[in-house]
């Protein structure tokens, strides 16, 4: 009994009983004969977060181990405890032996676990920059490692943003309230920014030192004038990527040797820098000879000819990159989009004589690849049908780069999905000659709603429509697939109503179906509406009773105020006095296939009935007019992204007519006594619209785009004596009337009032020819899902005329402005812009210069 005590006496001297710091390594020294023993229990116990047996597994004993005492099983495990880093304070101790028998405690004090962090000295947005960085969550433990290296994230953060000087300090505090618990307070000091305060070039002569510095792009010297707009703060980083860029500068110009020879960057006592760099040219070389090897499905000749490089052109590495590889119409492409994909070709300097350069094309053709499977993911909403139809690669098919392309763009045109997420994958098979494709989408919501309500004139004015662009008319009686409505189809359906009291009242449908049938991309369109219309009592009216209604004849304002100001009493409904129009009309689209396929026609039949009661507003005051009219247009849409559109065109080309009723129905219309209701009972006309628009992006990022455009319209007769009193153009302002006055087609001009330009007839709005041009430049500020934001630059130029006679396409009135765009995907394409009309309007001399204009679900 005596030895047993003894010997557990010198164990429990001689184990671990110490603490020890987090980067020291526990040694256990000890004296005395050890001894075997069994281990019969392991216990656990300290301010524990953890289970207790998990812990107990972390140490590497287990019951019924035979373990030395003293011995190197207990320093063993007392070293993995430390090594985990989440305890400051571990001993293993013996409670009692037994025989053979040894029954072990560990004690651990696990670190403390973090309870909040607070920032000082940051703003709001820097915050959650360096929270996502440091990746501190509440409750995870917090150790010395963590906060130093919280500490250097930090200092990178704001290295890397020019704040060269930044201290960052972290000081730790008990959580009263938590045991164990910490709060982390973390004070940033950024300092001033380091700039640049000169930079010099030596060995230069092939570029200037002002050129040199406008290829720097992101490193500046501050109090220049053509540095104003231009970053001055220094950044390692985006400076090492400048030199890089000043040597591919030189290399576009021949110099394919040229060097940094050497740079120094002194630092000043107020917080700049000074730069050197010294720049070894070299000698400027020339393309030589191109010859190709390992070629047999295209031929050398060929592939020289789309190479476009000619011998004796100066030798440029980053345009024979271009042509190789990035370009739409590469050499490389034309192996891409005949199936290989593992095709490579290899430029090869073969020989180089005084300022020449002699390549050799080694170009690894390959098996041709075959899609195995095409993979869709991320369409939560959209059903996968509708993904897979306007797909261009299909399983079975060889690979073809430009098809992977198109189906970018189509799956784009659709609407449902975020434009710039669009990542599709290629996943190569070479030992199996396939490839798969893994079409990446991020659905964003592009439903619309409008709504609006006020009152004014002593009656509410309102407006309520609902745009659904992916419905799904076969899941309409199908209870779990409204959440909240039917989607997936990708059908457009809306709904729109608009009231201003009794006195206007005016309710539209209307249903697409872009794939009737569901085999072939032939569009189905059906929309009807109604409106109604009512006058004024006559003891209403005061000046103009046509502008206190209907907004000076320009188009219908709907919210009853008067057009030339003054109290007006609560309009006085005249139930003698109205208009009502109803229509209805039948589309039908189909996707041509010559000649190419990006052509489309689109054919409607449409029917409209005015039925007019004393009417004063208009030409005709009583009775009804029909308008029976077939339109035929043949459009080409290859823009890459409905939202911001980089690179393609759009041109429309259209002809709407009626039947000539004037040719075959046996009356006189130049006869002045037939009264206008007979005249207008069937009207009669040919309309001819074209509008064409072109994209161009002007720089590398394709983020700065050119956008042309030009359109004209044409409004024919068949007869003179019964020319249309509907479907003219009304030009100027924001081309937005709110409501579609006797079927004219409104345009907006920047810079002119509403309608401004639109020629007048005995006072009536007579606009049956117009031409406009519009070249603006666009820049993006955002384009996430959530928000496409975009600044723009325009000048434009536009007119009408009434008559033929009269139309001169270089009698246009011009403008220029600025403005900015906001897609939101609830309520669509919204905007403001400023312009300057340059030409006064005969007639209106207030109807130029300076006007502001909101746009609403249009785009100019």
């Amino acid at each position: 009994m005596l030895k047993r005590r003894f010997v557990a006496y010198l164990f429990l001297i001689f184990s671990i009983t110490t603490l020890y710091a987090q980067d020291e390594i526990p040694e256990i020294s000890y004296s005395g004969k050890p001894k075997e023993y069994i281990i019969a229990d392991i216990t656990v116990t300290g301010d524990l977060n953890n289970d207790p047996k998990i812990l107990a597994n972390l140490s590497g004993l287990k019951v019924g181990q035979k373990i030395t005492v003293p011995g190197e099983d207990i320093s063993n495990a007392v070293k993995k405890y430390w090594e985990y880093g989440l305890f400051s304070d571990v001993r293993i101790t013996a409670e009692k032996i037994e025989g053979n028998n040894i029954y072990l405690n560990i004690y651990l004090q696990e670190r403390p676990r973090l309870s909040e962090i607070n920032f000082s000295g940051l703003k709001k947005s820097e915050i959650e920059d360096v929270t996502s960085k440091i990746s501190m969550m509440k409750g995870s433990q917090v150790t010395p490692y963590l906060i130093d290296r919280a500490k250097r994230y930090i200092q990178q953060h704001f290295v890397q943003k020019g704040f060269y000087n930044t201290e960052v300090t972290i000081v730790q505090r008990d959580d009263p309230s938590k045991p164990n618990h910490v709060f982390l307070d973390i004070e940033v000091d950024k300092k001033d920014k380091v700039k640049v305060n000169s930079l010099e070039f030596e060995g230069n002569e092939v570029f200037s030192d002002r050129k040199l510095n406008r290829f720097m792009k992101k490193t500046n010297e501050k109090g220049k004038i053509q540095n104003f707009f231009r970053t001055k703060k220094f950044v390692q980083e985006e400076y090492e990527n400048d030199l890089k860029t000043v040597i591919e500068k030189y290399n576009e110009k021949g110099y394919r040797d040229a060097y940094i020879e050497y740079d120094s960057i002194s630092r000043n006592p107020d917080n700049t820098v000074d730069i050197e760099i010294g720049i070894s040219e070299g000698n400027k070389y020339y393309f030589g000879d191109i010859s190709w090897v390992g070629n047999t499905v295209y031929p050398g000749p060929y592939l020289s000819e789309k190479l476009r490089i000619r011998k004796g052109d100066v030798f440029n590495q980053t345009l024979l990159e271009e042509r190789l590889y990035t370009d739409d119409d590469a050499v490389h492409n034309l192996y891409m989009n005949n199936g290989y994909l593992f095709s490579n070709i290899e430029p090869v300097d073969v020989r180089i004589y005084n300022d020449t350069v002699d390549l050799e094309m080694r170009v690894y053709e390959g098996e041709p690849a075959t899609i195995n499977e095409v993979i869709i993911k991320g369409n939560t909403k959209t059903h996968e049908h509708v993904v897979r139809r306007e797909l261009r690669t299909k399983p079975g098919e060889l690979f073809d780069k430009s098809e992977l392309i198109r189906s970018v763009r189509e799956l784009q045109q659709l609407g449902h999905f975020d434009p710039e997420n669009i990542n599709p994958v290629p996943i190569p098979d070479p030992e199996k000659g396939t490839v798969d494709l893994e079409y990446n989408l991020v659905e964003k919501a592009n439903d619309q709603i409008e709504l609006s309500g006020g009152w004014g004139g002593g009656m509410f004015v309102g407006s309520l429509g609902l745009k659904f662009t992916n419905f799904s008319v076969r899941n309409i009686f199908n209870k779990e697939a409204w959440r909240p409505l039917p989607t997936g189809d990708g059908q457009t359906l809306s709904l729109r109503a608009q009231t201003n009291g009794k006195y206007y009242q005016s309710y539209s449908f209307s249903f697409t179906e872009p794939w009737l049938g569901g085999k072939k991309p032939n569009s189905f369109s059906f929309s009807v509406y109604r409106s109604i219309q009512t006058g004024t009592s006559s003891g209403y009216y005061y000046g103009n009773p046509y502008s206190n209604i209907y907004g000076g004849g320009y188009g219908y304002s709907g919210y009853g105020y008067g057009g030339y100001g003054g109290y007006y009493p609560p309009l006085e409904e005249d139930p003698d006095e109205h208009m009502k129009v109803t229509g209805i009309s039948v589309g039908f689209g189909k996707r041509l296939s010559w000649p190419d396929d990006y052509f489309q026609l689109y054919t409607q039949a449409s029917y409209q009935r005015y039925d007019l009661k004393n009417w004063v507003y208009f030409l005709m005051q009583n009775g009804n007019s029909n308008n029976l009219n077939f339109k035929v247009m043949l459009s080409r849409n290859s823009m890459d992204n409905p939202l911001y559109t980089r690179n393609g065109s759009n041109f429309t080309l259209g002809l709407e007519f009626t039947p000539p009723y004037s040719y075959f129905d046996d009356l006189d219309y130049s006869d002045p006594d037939m009264p206008d209701s007979e005249r207008y009972k069937w009207i009669e006309y040919h309309k001819w619209i074209f509008k064409g628009s072109t994209f161009k992006p002007l720089d590398n990022a394709n983020k700065l785009v050119l956008m042309t455009k030009v359109e004209g319209g044409f409004l024919g007769y068949f007869d003179k004596n019964k020319k249309s009193p509907f479907e003219k153009f009304v030009l100027g302002g924001d081309g937005m009337s709110g409501y579609s006055y006797y079927g004219s087609e409104t345009i907006g001009l920047r810079g002119y009032e509403n309608a401004s330009l639109t020629p007048l007839t005995n006072g009536r709005q007579d606009g049956n020819i117009y031409n406009k041009l519009t070249l603006e430049m666009r820049y993006p500020l955002t384009l996430q899902p959530s928000a496409t934001v975009y600044g723009l630059v325009f000048a434009e130029a536009g007119n009408s005329w009434s008559e033929f006679r009269d139309y001169n396409p270089f009698g246009l009135k011009r403008s220029a402005g600025v403005g900015v765009r906001i897609f939101l995907p609830i309520f669509g394409l919204m905007g403001i812009d400023w312009g300057y009309g340059f030409d006064e309007v005969p007639g209106s001399p207030n109807a130029n210069g300076s006007n502001f204009h909101f746009v609403i679900g249009q785009n100019f």
